[in-house]
C-alpha cells in the first residue's frame, strides 16, 4: 500500500485525498509520531489521543486562512507534521530545531504561542472579535482545548464572553479525564456524568452559556468527526462540541499507563520499555527530595499542608497525598485559586507548603503579590523548575522568579545550593516564619546521593562563605554555585578567587556584603537566571547605593527569551557552563 503521508506537506495536499484515505492517513501519522518520539523523547501521549480531530480539522476547514488555536500544545506534533514541517519534525525540542510547541514566528499555521494552558478561547475569541471587525464573516476559529485545561479560571473567563457575542468561534472540549495527571474538580465529575448519559440535556452547563453544544463524540470516529465539523462549519456564533478521545491512542501501553507515557523519555516501541541512560547517577531529583521531606515534616506537624495545581507527579506532592491525603490537595490547573486557597489556610494557623513551577506562578502574580504579601502571610511557596528546563523552551523556563519575587515587600527568597540545603530550608520554613518565603529549586538530579541527613536550621538572611580568597569575590545564588565552585577549583592562582553562595537573595546581607565589596576588587555575580532584576541587579544597586567603585561582572540571562535545547547546551549558550565560567575566572584573574 503507497504511503500517504509522505506526499502531504501540506493541509492542502491532504484535502486532495478522498475522506476514505483518511483512516490511512491517521495510521501513518500515529506511526510517525511514536518512531521519532520513542528515540527523541517529547510529549506522547497527547499528541496520540487527537491524531484523528487533526486530520479532521486541517480537511474540513481552510487552515491557516481558518484559524486554529491548540490549549497547551502538547497535543499539535499531528498538527506540525501536517503543516510544512515533516521534514524536520526529527529536529523538535532540539537547540536550532523547532518548538515542542506552537510558535507563531515558526509557521503561520501556529495562529498563538502556547505551552501554558487554558489560553485559547480568549485567543481565539479574540480572533474572531478582529475578524468580524476587519469585515470577515466567514473565517473561521477554532479552540482545542482539554478537560483539565477548560477547569481553570482562564477557560471560564474566556466561555463567559464568548457567550454573549456573535463570534464566529468553535470550541473543541478533548475530553481525555487527564491532564499530566488525571483530572480532578467538579467540573470532572460534570464531564463524567455527561459521558455516561446520566445528566439530562436540559441541565447542560455549556448551553446555560449561550453555546451551540453538541457531542459527546467519539473522538477517534474519523467519519463522525467529520460529518460534526461540516454542520458546525455552518453554524454561526459560538459553538461547542464535546468529543471524547484516549491519551496515548493506538500504543497499548501509553493507553494503560497514561501517566508516564505523557512524557516518557526514550523507549522500546515494540515493548513500551523506558530506556534509562547508562550515564544516570544514583542522586534523586530535588523534586523526589522535596516531596519525601514534606512526607517527613508532615509526619510530625499536624499543621503542614500541601497544595499543587495539577502537577502532583511532577512536583512529587503526590508522596504526601498519598501519606496524608486529607492534607494534600491537587487543585486543578488553578494557579490563581492555589496560591489564595494557601493564603486562607494561613490565616487558620496552617502551615502551608504551595508547591508550584517557576514558570506556573507567573500566572498568579496579583494573588502573590494582594492575597499573601500585602497580608504578610506566612506561606511557603516551593518554586519547582527554576532555571532552565530545557527542551520545553521559552514557556517553561523559571528565568523570572527573582526578579519578578524580589520587588514585592514583605516576601522571603532562598535559593538552595544543593539537596540538603532544600532540604534544611524546608524545615526552617516547617518551624514558623513572620514572612511569606519562595524557595526555588532546579527541574531534575543534583549530586548528593546520601541527601538524607539530620536536619539542621539555617540562620535567616546570611550569606555563606564557601571559599576565602583575597581579590576577586564570586557570588553566586543557587545551584550553579556547584559550576562556580568547580570552575575556581580548576583554575590557576584560585587563592584570589572567594565564593559566596547568596542563599537569601531577600532578605539581603549587607553587612557581609559591605565586608566583600571592602575586601575584594572585583566582584562577580553569576545566577542561573535574568540579570535584569535578579541577583546582578541587586548587587549593583547594592553598590550604588553604597557608593562602592569595585569593578563588578554580572554573569547570568540576558534581556531576551531563552528558546528550547538540552540545559547542557542553555548552560553553554549563556556561558554558565563549567567550561565558560573557567574561561572568565581565567581572563579576569590575568588582567
Amino acid at each position: 500500500m503507497e504511503n500517504l503521508l509522505s506526499h502531504i506537506t501540506t493541509p492542502t495536499d491532504l484535502r486532495k485525498l478522498s475522506e476514505n484515505q483518511l483512516p490511512q492517513v491517521a495510521t501513518e501519522l500515529r506511526e510517525y509520531i511514536i518512531d521519532i518520539v520513542s528515540q527523541k523523547e517529547g510529549h506522547l501521549g497527547a499528541s496520540l489521543g487527537v491524531i484523528e480531530l487533526t486530520v479532521a480539522l486541517h480537511y474540513v476547514f481552510d487552515t491557516p486562512k481558518d484559524l486554529l488555536v491548540w490549549d497547551v500544545g502538547h497535543q499539535a506534533y499531528g498538527h506540525k507534521i501536517l503543516t510544512e514541517r515533516r521534514k524536520i519534525f526529527h529536529k523538535y525540542r532540539e537547540i536550532d530545531g523547532i518548538s515542542g510547541f506552537p510558535k507563531r514566528s515558526e509557521s503561520v499555521y501556529d495562529t498563538f504561542g502556547v505551552g501554558h494552558s487554558s489560553t485559547s478561547i480568549s485567543a481565539a475569541l479574540g480572533m474572531a472579535i478582529a475578524s468580524k471587525i476587519n469585515g470577515d464573516t466567514e473565517k473561521q476559529h477554532i479552540a482545542v482545548i482539554g478537560d483539565a485545561s477548560i477547569a481553570s479560571g482562564m477557560a471560564f473567563e474566556g466561555l463567559n464572553h464568548a457567550g454573549v457575542t456573535d463570534a464566529n468561534l468553535l470550541v473543541i472540549l478533548n475530553d481525555n479525564a487527564m491532564g499530566i495527571d488525571p483530572s480532578v474538580g467538579a467540573l470532572k465529575d460534570y464531564l463524567t456524568a455527561v459521558k455516561e448519559g446520566k445528566n439530562p440535556k436540559d441541565n447542560n452547563i455549556i448551553k446555560s452559556l449561550n453555546f451551540d453544544y453538541s457531542g459527546p463524540i467519539d473522538g477517534h470516529d474519523l467519519p463522525k468527526l467529520l460529518s460534526e465539523l461540516k454542520r458546525l462549519q455552518k453554524v454561526k456564533g459560538p459553538k461547542f462540541l464535546h468529543i471524547i478521545t484516549t491519551k496515548g491512542k493506538g500504543l497499548s501501553y501509553a493507553e494503560e499507563n497514561q501517566l508516564q507515557f505523557h512524557a516518557p523519555g526514550k523507549f522500546d516501541k515494540l515493548t513500551g520499555k523506558i530506556i534509562k541512560s547508562e550515564n544516570e547517577n544514583l542522586a534523586p531529583k530535588f523534586q523526589d527530595v522535596f516531596g519525601h521531606t514534606l512526607v517527613e515534616l508532615a509526619t510530625e506537624n499536624k499543621k503542614i499542608v500541601g497544595i499543587t495545581p495539577a502537577m502532583p507527579s511532577g512536583s512529587s506532592l503526590k508522596y504526601m497525598m498519598e501519606a496524608f491525603p486529607e492534607r494534600a490537595f491537587d487543585v486543578g490547573i488553578a494557579e490563581q485559586h492555589a496560591v489564595t486557597l494557601a493564603a486562607g489556610m494561613a490565616t487558620q494557623g496552617l502551615t502551608v507548603f504551595c508547591n508550584i513551577y517557576s514558570t506556573f506562578l507567573q500566572r498568579a502574580y496579583d494573588q502573590v503579590i494582594h492575597d499573601v504579601a500585602i497580608q504578610n502571610l506566612p506561606v511557603i511557596f516551593c518554586l519547582d523548575r527554576a532555571g532552565f528546563v530545557g527542551e520545553d523552551g521559552a514557556t517553561h523556563h523559571g528565568l523570572f522568579d527573582l526578579a519578578y519575587l524580589n520587588c514585592i515587600p514583605n516576601i522571603m527568597i532562598y535559593a538552595p545550593l544543593n539537596e540538603i540545603e532544600l532540604r534544611n530550608i524546608l524545615y526552617t520554613s516547617s518551624l514558623g516564619l513572620n514572612h511569606p518565603i519562595a524557595i526555588r529549586y532546579p527541574r531534575g538530579k543534583g549530586e548528593i546521593v546520601a541527601w538524607k541527613q539530620p536536619f539542621s536550621k539555617i540562620e535567616i538572611g546570611k550569606i555563606k562563605t564557601l571559599k576565602k580568597g583575597t581579590k576577586i569575590a564570586v557570588l553566586s545564588t543557587g545551584t550553579i554555585g556547584n559550576n562556580v565552585s568547580k570552575s575556581i577549583a580548576i583554575i590557576e592562582n584560585s587563592e584570589d578567587f572567594s565564593h559566596f553562595h547568596i542563599g537569601w537573595v531577600k532578605p539581603l546581607d549587607e553587612e557581609k556584603l559591605i565586608s566583600i565589596f571592602k575586601e575584594h576588587k572585583i566582584i562577580i555575580t553569576v545566577e542561573e537566571g535574568v540579570i535584569n532584576g535578579g541577583l546582578g541587579s541587586i548587587i549593583n544597586t547594592f553598590a550604588a547605593k553604597n557608593n562602592f567603585k569595585n569593578k563588578i561582572i554580572n554573569r547570568g540571562v540576558a534581556d531576551v527569551f531563552i528558546e528550547h535545547g538540552t540545559v547542557k547546551q542553555l548552560l553553554e549558550q549563556t556561558k554558565l557552563d563549567t567550561l565558560s565560567l573557567t574561561e572568565l575566572f581565567t581572563g579576569i584573574n590575568h588582567e
